[in-house]
Formats: C-alpha cells, structure tokens, sequence
C-alpha cells in the first residue's frame, strides 16, 4: 500500500503510537508540541548530561531533536517513513538548561521520498541548527498496526 492508497489517520494518533514506542525521544525528555500531515514540532530541554567538553550541547543531541521531529512529520500520514539521509548545520551554541525547539516541515513529497527542513531554536528565538533531512516511504507498511478484519 502506497501513501495515496492509505485512508487517512488523525496524525496526533500515528505520533501518539510513535511517541510510546520511542525510547530515545522519551528518554531525552522530549515533547511533542504539535503534528500534522508533513510537520511537526518537538522541544526538548539541554540537561547538564547533554554538555561536552566546551560546556555546551553536544551536537548529536541537538541532531536527535531535528530527526526525531522529522521522524514524527513523514510518518505522520500513517505510512512507516524512514530517514535517507540527513545535513546538519549547527549556527548557535545551546547551553544547559536551554529549552530547544525544532519544526520540521515537509518540503517536497513525491512517490516514496520526500524533503523536510527542521529549523532548530532555542527558548529566545536564536536558531541553534538548520537541518535537512531526506525520507523513503517503505511500501506496504503502517504506522498503526491494521485492524483485524471481523
């Protein structure tokens, strides 16, 4: 089943079905703020587990944000979307106690694959990181499990 043949899902309840499942975004603290069809917007907060040597957010922490609120944007259509490839451009330093903000949206989707931009700000507005990242819809797979037939 292709993203066009799959009849539409409330996207809170494919992320909700996500979000339970994702030990990595739940165990940084993160939360989802916000989702729909082709976008989303996650927060985290920088805790002092998070700092490296210079005394601020690693920038795999600041990675795992974008990608996770891209994760939440492409599958949010209830088609299992996987991550291609990701670029990341890092602007700002966050530091502990920062709250980051990413919002991914979808750039462009055609057939399986798609463009999302995440733009990654902290709690003042500064932006932290660009990131763009490429998906791959996988065939015949959803998000939610399918309902039996009766």
């Amino acid at each position: 089943m292709d993203a066009a043949a799959t009849p539409p899902v409330d996207p809170a309840t494919v992320a909700a079905h996500m979000f339970a499942a994702d030990r990595a975004s739940r165990g940084l603290g993160m939360a989802i703020v916000s989702v729909s069809a082709g976008s989303a917007t996650l927060t985290m907060t920088v805790r002092q587990d998070m700092l490296n040597g210079h005394d601020i957010c690693h920038g795999g922490f600041i990675t795992l944000l974008a990608d996770s609120a891209f994760a939440f944007a492409c599958n949010a259509r209830n088609v299992v979307t996987v991550a291609a490839g990701l670029t990341v451009d890092f602007l700002a330093p966050a530091h502990g106690g920062d709250v980051l903000t990413a919002v991914a949206q979808e750039t462009s989707r055609a057939g399986r694959t798609g463009v999302y931009d995440m733009v990654v700000t902290n709690q003042h507005g500064t932006r932290v990181a660009l990131v763009r990242g490429r998906s791959h819809s996988l065939n015949g797979r959803t998000v939610l499990p399918s309902k039996e037939s009766p």
